[in-house]
C-alpha cells in the first residue's frame, strides 16, 4: 500500500524540519519547501520519500507550480498540507513600528499564507488534513509583537472559515499555536537572559522543543485526530 503524502511549506528548519521528520516517521512521504538555501539532503525514514522544493509563497504562481510538481513527482495530490512558512521582524511598539517591516509581515504571513491555504483547499485529497502553524501570541498579548501577532490572528480566521467550507469533503482544518520554541529563529538576536525570560513565562520554566510541536502536527495529520476540526491547538507549556 502506497504511503500517504504530506506537503510541508517552510520545512527546512525549526518546527517545519521537525514536522518533516515526524511525518516521515509516521509513514508519510513528505514534500517540503524552502525559500533560498536548500537544506542538507534528508535521508528517507522508514521507507518514506522526502523531497525539497524551492518556493516563495508570496508568488501564487510558484505555489501553484509546487502543487503540480509534487503531484507529478509523487503520483498523487497531498493528503496533508502543513502551512508553516512565515517570517518575523525586529519587534517594536505600534507607534514606532517600521512600516516596511509591517508590510513584509503582511506579505508573507498573511498574503503568502492565503496563497498556500487557497491552493491547499483546491488540491488536498478528500478526507485529508490542512494544518496551519500560528502562535500563542494571538492570545498572549506581548508588547512589541502586536504586528506579528496580528498577521497570525488573520491566518487563524482563514483556517476556521476553511473548516466550515471544506467539511463536506471530509477535510479537517486545524491550527497549531506554539509558545516560545527553541529554534534558530527564536534565538536570533536574543542573549541568554532573554531566552530565560521567555522560559519563565511557562510554569515549567523552559521553552518548547521543535519536536514537541511536531508531535502535535503529526497527530493532527493522522486518523487519530478524526474528530478534531476547526481548532487551534496550543502546545505552549501552560503559557496560556
Amino acid at each position: 500500500m502506497a504511503n500517504k503524502l504530506a506537503l510541508v511549506f517552510g520545512g527546512s528548519r525549526g518546527i517545519g524540519a521537525a514536522a518533516v521528520q515526524k511525518l516521515a516517521e509516521q509513514g508519510f512521504d513528505v514534500a517540503f519547501t524552502y525559500v533560498s538555501n536548500p537544506p542538507d539532503e534528508q535521508e528517507s525514514t522508514s521507507g518514506s520519500k522526502v523531497v525539497g522544493y524551492q518556493v516563495d509563497i508570496t508568488d501564487p504562481a510558484q505555489v501553484v507550480k509546487v502543487f503540480s510538481a509534487v503531484s507529478n513527482d509523487f503520483g498523487s495530490a497531498p493528503d496533508c498540507v502543513v502551512a508553516n512558512a512565515g517570517i518575523n521582524v525586529p519587534p517594536g511598539p505600534v507607534a514606532d513600528f517600521n512600516n516596511d517591516n509591517f508590510r513584509k509581515l503582511v506579505e508573507v504571513n498573511l498574503v503568502g499564507a492565503f496563497n498556500v491555504l487557497q491552493h491547499a483547499a483546491r488540491n488536498v485529497q478528500e478526507g485529508g488534513a490542512i494544518i496551519g502553524v500560528t502562535t500563542t501570541l494571538v492570545r498572549f498579548a506581548a508588547p512589541g509583537l502586536g504586528p506579528y501577532s496580528a498577521t497570525k490572528a488573520a491566518f487563524e480566521c482563514l483556517l476556521r472559515s476553511m473548516q466550515k467550507e471544506l467539511a463536506g469533503r471530509g477535510i479537517r482544518v486545524n491550527g497549531v499555536a506554539p509558545g516560545p520554541v527553541d529554534t534558530d529563529l527564536f534565538r536570533s538576536g536574543k542573549d541568554e537572559a532573554a531566552v530565560q525570560r521567555s522560559a519563565a513565562m511557562s510554569p515549567f520554566n523552559r521553552v518548547g522543543k521543535p519536536e514537541e510541536v511536531a508531535e502535535v502536527i503529526a497527530f493532527l495529520a493522522s486518523p487519530k485526530s478524526s474528530w478534531v476540526a476547526g481548532q487551534i491547538v496550543q502546545p505552549n507549556g501552560g503559557l496560556v
